[in-house]
């Protein structure tokens, strides 16, 4: 299993991007999206940190639209969110 779904805020992430209304956040709206779920503030660079892992993992791309990064699973990304999804649903029944 990949590092990736060992770490709640990165499934997090992903599970926040593939709720996205149009399939991408914008990562301050991302990162605020997030700290509202947790109730805390998260640093910047460890944020910032665990897109650039998630990204290097294949899991995540972005694209940059004027000043503003807006990031999206990839399909890689989006496989290994519905077995994190399949196993949780088993572990936990109907």
């Amino acid at each position: 299993m990949s590092k990736w779904l060992q770490s709640g805020r990165r499934r997090d992430m992903c599970v926040l991007l593939a709720g996205a209304e149009d399939g991408e956040l914008g990562g301050q709206r991302l990162k605020t999206r997030l700290e509202s779920r947790y109730d805390t503030r998260i640093e910047p660079q460890s944020f910032y940190g665990a897109l650039t892992a998630l990204e290097d993992a294949g899991f995540v791309t972005h694209r940059t639209e004027g000043i503003t990064d807006k990031y999206s699973l990839t399909e890689a990304g989006r496989r290994r969110l519905q077995e994190q999804y399949d196993w949780m649903s088993a572990q936990l029944g109907d």
